[in-house]
C-alpha cells in the first residue's frame, strides 16, 4: 500500500504565522513606548481605541491623513538599512495633519512583504515608534501582510494612517490670509521622502555605490546620507500655534515642491513671492542638480531644496512666530510675502544657489 502524502500547510505556501506572532511580541515594547493621553498603547485586538475626552478635547474636529515612503524604500532595501524609514512613514502623515492645525493623536501602519523577516520588521516598527514619539501620537495598531509571489525577495512596502484633532474654529488655514503676510521657511533634514525615483536614476548613472562615501558628505556613506529621515515639525509648530496665535497657514513641501504645495493654502487671487537667495540649499541638492544636469525650475518642482515646511504669518507677529519656532529647535527663515496673484501661484525673486 502506497504511503499517504503529507498535507500542505500555510508555511509550505510561504506564509509563516509563527514569524508573525514573533514580530508582534518583539514590537510590543515599542508600541507601549508611544503611549499618550487617550491611548493605552496596547496591541493585539481587532481595532485600536482612542479616547478624545481623555486627550483633553471638548469640541474636536478630526483630521485624517495617509501616505507612504515611496521609492526611498528601494534605497533602504538595497542598502539593507531599515531603521529610519518608519520615521519617514510617520512624518509624511503627521506633517500633513499639523498644517491644518491638528494635533496628531494616533497612527496605524501597514507593512507588506513577500517573506517576513522578524529582524527587518522589528527595525521598521522601531522607526515607526520613534516617529510617533517625535510627533506625540500613539501607535495603536497596524497590519503585517506576508504575501509570497506579490513581492520580490527582500522587497516590502509601507503605508501609514494618522488621525489628529483640532478644536472647532482652530483649523488652518485661516480665512484672512492676504497681501503683506510673511512667508517663513523651516529647514528640511534633506530629501525627506520625495523625488527618489529621480534620485535613484542619478545615483545609477553616477556609478557611486550605496556603501561608498557620499559625494556631498564624505563623512557618511551614500545610502546613510540619502536615508536621512524626514523631519517631523509637529511639536514646534503646535507650540507656535498655541503660543502666538499668529500662524495663518502652513504648507508641507512634498512632491511638487514650492509651486504645487504653497498655493494649496492661499486664497484665490493671492500668490507667494519667494526670494530664492534666502533658501539655504543643502549639499545633497547641489550634487543632484549637477550630476543630473537638472534645471533650477525642475529642482523646485521635484524636491524641497532645503525647505520642508512653509509658514504664513501675519506681518505683525511673524518675528514672534519665528522666535518660538527657533526656540523649539527649528531653523526659520523669512522667504517672502503674500502678494496679489497675476499668473502663477508662486513668484520667484533672485536665483536658487545650487
Amino acid at each position: 500500500m502506497s504511503e499517504r502524502k503529507k498535507g500542505l500547510s500555510y508555511a509550505d505556501a510561504g506564509v509563516d504565522i509563527d514569524a508573525g506572532n514573533a514580530l508582534v511580541e518583539r514590537i510590543k515594547p515599542l508600541v507601549n513606548s508611544t503611549r499618550r493621553p487617550g491611548a493605552d498603547g496596547k496591541i493585539g485586538g481587532f481595532g485600536g481605541l482612542f479616547d478624545l475626552k481623555a486627550a483633553g478635547f471638548s469640541d474636536p474636529i478630526l483630521v485624517a491623513a495617509n501616505d507612504g515612503v515611496g521609492t526611498k524604500l528601494k534605497v533602504a532595501i538595497e542598502a539593507g538599512r531599515h531603521e529610519t524609514v518608519g520615521i519617514d512613514l510617520v512624518a509624511m502623515c503627521v506633517n500633513d495633519l499639523v498644517v491644518q492645525g491638528a494635533e496628531p493623536l494616533f497612527f496605524l501602519d501597514y507593512f507588506a512583504t513577500g517573506r517576513l523577516d522578524v529582524d527587518q520588521g522589528a527595525a521598521i516598527v522601531a522607526g515607526i515608534a520613534e516617529g510617533c514619539r517625535q510627533a506625540g501620537c500613539a501607535l495603536i495598531g497596524g497590519e503585517t501582510a506576508e504575501m509570497p509571489g506579490m513581492y520580490s525577495e527582500g522587497d516590502y512596502d509601507l503605508a501609514g494612517f494618522a488621525v489628529g484633532a483640532a478644536e472647532r474654529g482652530n483649523l488652518l488655514p485661516t480665512t484672512d490670509i492676504g497681501e503683506g503676510d510673511v512667508i517663513l521657511g523651516l529647514a528640511s533634514s534633506g530629501l525627506h521622502s520625495n523625488g527618489f525615483s529621480l534620485v535613484r536614476k542619478i545615483v545609477a548613472q553616477s556609478g557611486v555605490s550605496w556603501g561608498d562615501p557620499a559625494p556631498f558628505d564624505p563623512h557618511r556613506g551614500l545610502a546613510e546620507a540619502l536615508l536621512e529621515p524626514t523631519r517631523i515639525y509637529v511639536k514646534p509648530i503646535l507650540k507656535a500655534i498655541s503660543g502666538t496665535h499668529g500662524i495663518k497657514g502652513l504648507a508641507h513641501i512634498t512632491g511638487g515642491g514650492f509651486p504645487e504645495n504653497i498655493p494649496r493654502v492661499l486664497p484665490e487671487g493671492f500668490a507667494a513671492e519667494i526670494d530664492l537667495d534666502r533658501v539655504e540649499v543643502p549639499p545633497v541638492f547641489s550634487w543632484l542638480a549637477a550630476e543630473g544636469e537638472i534645471s533650477a525650475a525642475e529642482m523646485l518642482r521635484t524636491f524641497n531644496c532645503g525647505i520642508g515646511m512653509v509658514v504664513i504669518a501675519s506681518a505683525a507677529q511673524a518675528a514672534q512666530v519665528a522666535a518660538v519656532l527657533q526656540q523649539a529647535g527649528e531653523h526659520a527663515e523669512i522667504l517672502g510675502r503674500v502678494v496679489p496673484r497675476r499668473e502663477n501661484g508662486v513668484i520667484y525673486r533672485e536665483s536658487l544657489a545650487l
